[in-house]
């Protein structure tokens, strides 16, 4: 298999080293950087973070830095969720949407101070739509993108090594809330929060110099844990519901189809509130999915029939080891979401069936 040329478009992350002597077999790019996705295997990694403990190289998910006088500003232009109750110490899931309601980004808010915000973007160009709306503006307010790199510590005993690296004040943190916790002379902001349902926690790396020590220093205070590096789980994902922006949801759904809607509450003229509460009653909506019988691999949806008419698409289908079936993430149409209700799966390999369930399995 051919190999990624290294640029300054697809850039290695600080932990690159680490991953690679880790055992990285497969990787893919995300926001312009390296992504690991497979060290032994897909089914023993899944096994090991839900048994152990996991760091994971995350740094793609990079940082939109908005601070200045407008910042909060420009946050309540492009936030449909109301942030007048967002503590110093919390990290806020905020939909990002266009002016016609559309997704583009599900980013997680962290606020550091009155005037100073970062904005943790899945893979998309969202910084430079925020840049466009404080030029259009005229706001007096930075948005750049810093150098700070998330590193990901996952699993069931994930508390235990952070407060061998940390203290224990990391076992305080509370859900989606983050303390700032010295390192190498730094504080680095740590949140409670993570993508998988296993619990863990995300460091802020805050320069990649300190990249590889804190990364030696989390596998040193580890090797009695079972530390291992690993990656965001396709498995464990898709078994728990937690949803990938440019798969299960894009530009032409809404935060309502995408069973958001709660996050949807700001009072005040946002950029896309028109738009987006005009499409608050959605005609489809992000459903579990259980498909029978052996599946290929899905590298683009997959329809989804009833009848023979179209009802929606599986988004993302894998083989879950712990509940041996098939989960996967659909867009139902709402005549066809009901759980229990059986549909027809068009894959790469033939037609499969499949049937709506009542909730994720994790």
């Amino acid at each position: 298999m051919a190999s990624i040329f290294p640029s300054r478009r697809v850039r290695s992350t600080p932990f690159t080293p680490g991953v690679t002597a880790a055992g990285m077999s497969v990787c893919t790019v995300y926001n312009r950087m390296i992504l690991p996705s497979v060290f032994a295997g897909q089914e023993e990694d899944y096994r090991h973070l839900k048994t152990h403990v996991q760091v994971w190289d995350v740094a793609c998910e990079r940082q939109v830095e908005v601070v200045g006088p407008d910042a909060r500003r420009l946050l309540d232009l492009i936030s449909p969720r109301d942030l007048d109750k967002m503590a110093m110490d919390q990290c806020y899931y905020m939909p990002a949407i266009d002016r016609d309601g559309g997704m583009l980004n599900d980013p997680v808010l962290v606020k550091l101070a009155e005037d100073r915000f970062w904005i943790s973007v899945a893979d998309s160009d969202y910084l430079q739509y925020v840049v466009g709306v404080r030029d259009a503006l005229g706001l007096d307010a930075q948005v750049f993108e810093p150098d700070v790199s998330p590193l990901a510590v996952q699993g069931p005993k994930s508390d235990d090594l952070m407060a061998r690296v940390f203290g224990d004040i990391a076992r305080d943190i509370r859900f989606f809330r983050y303390k700032r916790l010295p390192f190498m002379g730094r504080e680095l902001v740590v949140a409670r929060s993570g993508y998988s349902k296993q619990g863990g926690f995300e460091i802020y790396v805050d320069g990649s110099d300190i990249g590889m020590p804190l990364w030696d220093a989390l596998f040193a205070a580890g090797a009695d844990l079972n530390v291992r590096a690993g990656c965001p789980s396709t498995m464990e994902r898709v078994e728990a519901g937690l949803l990938s922006y440019g798969n299960d949801m894009t530009r032409d759904n809404t935060p309502f189809e995408c069973g958001l809607g709660k996050f949807v509450n700001s009072p005040r003229d946002y950029i896309g509130k028109a738009g987006l509460l005009a499409r608050s009653e959605p005609t489809q909506q992000i459903r579990p999915i259980e498909i029978m019988g052996d599946i290929p691999p899905i590298n683009f949806a997959w329809p989804l029939r009833a009848g023979g008419k179209e009802v929606g698409q599986v988004t993302t289908a894998i083989w879950s080891p712990d509940f041996k079936t098939n989960v996967a993430i659909g867009m139902v149409d709402r005549a066809h979401w009901d759980a229990g209700t059986a549909l027809e799966v068009e894959t790469v390999a033939g037609p499969r069936k499949a049937v709506v369930k009542d909730k994720f399995w994790i």
